[in-house]
């Protein structure tokens, strides 16, 4: 392979076109191929994208030259189009998050996983925002253990998607895996144990209530409490609101050990910022609170604004893509592999039918048992 890559990409939505606005920055890479099914997002894409040929079907996209793809479709396509691909020409892959929505998928993908020859990243962007990559690689060693992992995640509703599948679980294995998927990797990444047992409290209380489609309202949840116990006798919950967009910073992350608490501050996407009104939008930034000697240290954690214009995760998205590049080029490490994405799943599957059912659910055997 040469170390030009061409990308096709899956799906060219709201995220698909944040895929090519930052591919568009990487070295020697560039978009040949899209397929999009809708016209608008199509149209849209090729402003993006204006080298690339648009096809009908993946069978096209496959035979249409490319070195890799990027999968960015609804969350419910995903297992059956990786799947195709396994099938078809296995190309190293970025599959948006939640890779599956439900069990029964994640049981297939398993199995494909463990015969698939190619680079399979799961796109968990969170990992990769700078304050909280900075909490990742030293949370451990700052705290002397991690004992407790915070997440707050305060931010705006679902924005609307074609069709309005977002609004709807049979479509995103519903919120606490559609957008909690993050969550949930943050958490089996930085408490690096074992998750025994989860709890959840969640209801629709304010979203889209107001919203039919076909005749259906939606039946989205739009805020929850999760917690999540580990073997290691670690624990870990998340506060999540999304109603509360008027929230200085959308997401805060508290990690707390013996010795210190690391925080993590990252504001919501710029454009949703009043500067006209508020000034300029706040800086990502980490904290540092040693117990003993007191003394918080705050130390700022900036994107550059050229990221920041390419899409809404504080300039994850380009540096994931940078090492899925180096991924495919070098034939290096995935960083967010299958595994992870699927844990990941299963563990937002484990929270929706304990929100559901009131009642904790165990994740050592039975049918939500994580491996």
């Amino acid at each position: 392979m040469t170390s030009r890559l061409r990308y096709g990409v899956l799906g060219c939505g709201m995220m698909g076109q944040e895929h090519l606005m930052n591919i568009a920055l990487l070295p020697d890479s560039e978009v040949t191929a899209i397929l999009e099914p809708d016209a608008g997002m199509r149209a849209a894409a090729h402003l993006l994208a204006r080298g690339a040929t648009f096809v009908d079907t993946v069978e096209e996209l496959l035979d249409a030259g490319i070195d890799c793809l990027v999968i960015a479709s609804p969350n419910f396509l995903h297992a059956e189009q990786i799947a195709r691909i396994a099938r078809g020409r296995p190309l190293p892959l970025l599959v948006e998050k939640p890779v599956c929505t439900s069990l029964d998928q994640a049981d297939d993908l398993e199995r494909i996983g463990a015969d698939y020859p190619a680079p399979l990243w799961v796109g968990m962007e969170y990992r990769y925002m700078p304050p909280i990559a900075r909490l990742i690689a030293e949370a451990d060693d700052r705290t002397g253990g991690v004992r407790m992992l915070s997440i707050r995640e305060h931010r705006f509703p679902f924005l609307h998607k074609v069709g309005g599948w977002n609004r709807f679980n049979r479509f995103t294995g519903g919120t606490l895996v559609e957008k909690c998927c993050h969550f949930m990797d943050l958490m089996l990444l930085i408490v690096r144990s074992a998750p025994v047992r989860v709890f959840a409290s969640a209801g629709h209380d304010h979203n889209h209530r107001a919203e039919t489609y076909d005749g259906q309202m939606p039946d989205i949840l739009d805020n929850a409490y999760v917690i999540v116990e580990f073997e290691n006798g670690r624990r870990a919950m998340l506060d999540l609101c999304m109603f509360a967009e008027g929230a200085r910073y959308q997401e805060e992350i508290a990690a707390t050990g013996p010795l210190a608490r690391v925080e993590a501050f990252v504001p919501g996407p710029g454009r949703f910022w009043p500067e006209d009104r508020l000034g300029p939008a706040p800086v990502p930034k980490v904290v540092f609170s040693p117990r003993d000697p007191k003394g918080p240290v705050e130390l700022e954690a900036p994107v550059d604004p050229r990221l920041m214009a390419a899409g809404d995760h504080n300039g994850a998205t380009f540096h994931q893509h940078v090492r899925f590049r180096e991924s495919i080029i070098a034939n290096g490490q995935v960083e967010v592999d299958l595994r992870a994405g699927l844990r990941a799943v299963r563990l937002g599957v484990a929270a929706q039918h304990s929100a559901r059912s009131g009642h904790s659910v165990d994740l050592t055997e039975g049918p939500f048992a994580i491996r």
